[in-house]
């Protein structure tokens, strides 16, 4: 009873809450979103995710709390956040992507390069003896004090803020160590032996006891600080990289318009443009808005939407999409979608959804990293107590408790799925496919079959002329000529189909007198003079006719008999054609490990025909609508995890209820709303494209991830037992982040 109540309760006070996205500023390592997101999550009320790699929360909040709140939230915690600005115009910008565009970005390579220039000379001096001159130590002070105070001045300022705020992340880290090599390393050279003119330093890559004293950290203060800055650069450079392809996407659209006022063409902004509003597309522009064309005709390049090098024809009624390019005439284009509505902002935003997601597995790498640091903190200590207590060296116990701090960064594993997401999911949307969030890829995994909708999915969704029969002694064009002006009239899909075919291979058709509808059977009208007949009209037919009309539905198409003047002369076959492709995705589904079945309304003749002709054994036909919900969940009852490719209204439920629903982004709103994956080409090709993409990423994101807990697992004890000198464990640490940003570009690379 408890649980009802407040399953009701909670259905209720739904509608109150409300969703924000803010960009946090500040975050320098996992450790860091996992704090705000804690903190956020813990007033009343509030869910957030923090996504560390595209540095935004997404925050849903009860009624009674502002916005205001949340960011003073953020704020008491260290950090900055905003809501984003609205898009500025694109005009005159930069391509995304380099470093121009980002001041942050130049900033932090600006001071990458102050601190390897200074720091290079500091790090030689130290590894390589005979480099070493007299009073050489304080030129080495001298190069490497603007490296700590101001190089690593960043990390100094987050860490300092993490003390006010009572937490530590990767800063602290990077902070404390780099702080007491040096500190270390003044106290060594004005009150130790360091200082003394000839003195000389040896360098090992492992921990050794020498005399505290006269021991030298110069190079590990400034080492590790340009290192780490190294890689923050290369990481934040390859992040910018991961998010190039939504920056592309949401840059497609054009500026400005040539609208047409009281017959005249004026040039607006694109954004003053309404719905109603007609606009002129001329040969190499882009089309400003999704539309319907109401002037001309042309050939459109989708490519950049959809993936689809081959442009597609367009004419009067057609419907066409904005940021696609007018390859060939002038259009005048009637907008039916504008701003948010259209299909280019709905894509821009599902793959930002997608990217700002969390998978169930980076959530358990967060709680890890969130508890991280403290962990290290304690292990150094440790480390530093051990070291001294068995050897009473105070250098050497030193130098493993700073190894201990430098290598144990949790960045790797703060990037290992967003940023295999972001490429992931950004690579989607070039090939037109739109992976709504990081939950889907798991189930691609799991899914071994694939339901496929008929209509509109193997098939395109419209009748065409199949074939042409004559009679003995009448021509076979005459018999298309005369039913297709007779149809020409009626709005039968059956009858357009005839229509359109005869229209294509004869050309011009002529005019009928007289026109009638027979209710159930067919039309009638005078044509040149001829009653001509089309549909079922005729009791007696030819062997011939009799025969080809037989195996027209044998074969699950339509036949019609054409007559005229009272005999029957042909028969005209016509049936929703199968999709070029259709078969070879069918095979590539097979080779995913799918077993294909074929769901249709159709009778089951016609099913079984069209499963024939690509390739599939199982058909479930002659299902209404609403059962198609009952099909999948009947095949899910069989222990199958299912995968439905629909596009139609009466798909949206089953798309829904099925572990993997991919949607035809050719087909209905409805359909693309209730899938988990939109294939924005109507090529179910790519259906086995985005199963292939999704499990490509998720491996991506298992291999980071095993890389970032393996690399932390194996390196810490390798330091606490003072095998890594603390400049080779702030290398490692700085590079194992990039190696996994690297990992996830590589699905850049995905055909």
């Amino acid at each position: 009873m408890t649980s009802t109540t407040t399953a009701a309760t909670s259905t209720d006070t739904a509608p109150e809450h409300s969703r924000v996205e803010l960009l946090i500023g500040g975050m320098t390592c996992a450790s860091c979103a996992a704090r705000v997101e804690k903190k956020l999550n813990r007033m009343d009320g509030v869910s957030a995710t923090v996504n560390f790699a595209t540095e935004k929360a997404r925050i849903t909040y009860p009624a009674g709390i502002e916005v205001a709140d949340l960011i003073a939230t953020v704020v008491k915690t260290g950090y900055t956040a905003e809501e984003p600005p609205p898009p500025a115009p694109a005009a005159g910008e930069r391509p995304a992507g380099t470093a121009e565009d980002d001041p942050e970005l130049s900033a932090l390579r600006d001071r990458l390069t102050v601190s390897l220039l200074l720091a290079v000379p500091v790090v030689l001096l130290a590894m390589v003896p005979p480099l070493q001159f007299d009073n050489w130590q304080w030129l080495s002070l001298t190069l490497a004090a603007p490296v700590v105070v101001w190089g690593a001045l960043p990390f100094h300022r987050a860490a300092w803020t993490n003390v006010r705020h009572g937490a530590a992340t990767m800063d602290t880290l990077v902070s404390l160590g780099t702080l007491a090599a040096f500190g270390w390393s003044l106290w060594a050279l004005f009150f130790g032996d360091a200082g003394m003119p000839g003195m000389r330093h040896g360098f090992d890559l492992t921990v050794s006891r020498t005399d505290g004293a006269s021991a030298l950290y110069l190079e590990v203060a400034a080492g590790v600080t340009a290192l780490i800055l190294l890689g923050r650069y290369l990481e934040a450079r390859s992040k910018r990289r991961a998010g190039a392809a939504l920056r592309a996407l949401l840059e497609l659209g054009a500026k400005d318009v040539a609208v047409l006022r009281n017959g005249r063409e004026v040039r607006i902004p694109v954004a003053q443009l309404a719905v109603g509003d007609r606009f002129v597309v001329r040969p190499g522009e882009k089309i400003a808005t999704d539309g319907t064309v109401v002037e001309g005709s042309s050939a459109v390049d989708a490519s950049m939407l959809t993936g689809e090098s081959v442009p597609v024809d367009v004419a009067v009624g057609d419907l066409v999409t904005g940021a696609t390019v007018n390859a060939g005439g002038r259009l005048v284009v009637e907008a039916t979608r504008i701003g948010a509505d259209t299909q280019l902002a709905r894509m821009a935003k599902l793959v930002e959804d997608a990217q700002n997601g969390k998978a169930e597995v980076q959530r358990l790498a967060d709680r890890i990293s969130g508890i991280f640091v403290p962990v290290v903190l304690l292990i150094a200590a440790g480390t530093f107590a051990g070291w001294l207590g068995v050897t009473g060296g105070t250098a050497a116990a030193f130098t493993a408790a700073v190894a201990v701090l430098i290598i144990a960064c949790p960045c790797a594993l703060g990037l290992a799925t967003p940023t295999a997401l972001m490429v992931g999911t950004g690579r989607g949307a070039q090939l037109g496919i739109l992976i709504k969030g990081p939950e889907v890829l798991e189930t691609t995994r799991r899914v071994d079959t694939v339901v496929l909708d008929k209509t509109g999915t193997v098939t395109t969704g419209r009748m065409t002329l199949q074939e042409v029969h004559a009679a003995e002694g009448t021509d076979e064009l005459e018999v298309l000529r005369l039913a297709g002006a007779l149809e020409h009239a009626s709005e039968h899909p059956v009858a357009r189909a005839v229509a359109a075919g005869a229209l294509e291979r004869v050309g011009t058709l002529p005019n009928v007198d007289g026109f009638q509808n027979v209710p159930g059977r067919g039309v009638r009208g005078r044509v040149e003079g001829h009653e001509v007949a089309v549909g079922r009209l005729f009791d007696e037919l030819p062997e011939k006719l009799s025969r080809a009309r037989e195996e027209a539905e044998r074969g699950g198409r339509t036949a019609v008999v054409v007559g005229w003047d009272g005999a029957a002369r042909g028969v005209v076959a016509v049936a929703d054609a199968v999709k070029g492709t259709s078969a070879e995705a069918v095979r590539e589904l097979r080779a995913l490990g799918l077993t294909p079945v074929l769901l249709t309304g159709d009778n089951r003749a016609v099913a079984e025909a069209v499963a024939r002709t690509v390739g599939i054994d199982e058909v479930i036909a002659e299902v209404l609508p609403e059962d198609k919900v009952d099909v999948v969940r009947r095949l899910q009852g069989e222990g199958r995890s299912v995968a439905m490719v629909g596009d139609g209204v009466n798909d949206a439920a089953a798309l829904a209820t099925a572990d993997l629903g991919l949607a035809m982004g050719t087909g209905t709103d409805a359909a693309i709303e209730a899938g988990d994956l939109t294939l924005v080409r109507g090529d179910l090709r790519v259906a086995a494209d985005a199963i292939r993409l999704s499990r490509r990423t998720l491996a991506t994101i298992k291999g980071n991830l095993v890389w970032a807990f393996g690399y932390n697992v194996a390196a810490l004890p390798l330091a606490a037992a003072g095998l890594l000198n603390p400049v080779i464990a702030g290398a490692a640490m700085a590079f194992s982040s990039v190696f996994v940003v690297t990992n996830s570009l590589r699905l850049r690379a995905f055909r």
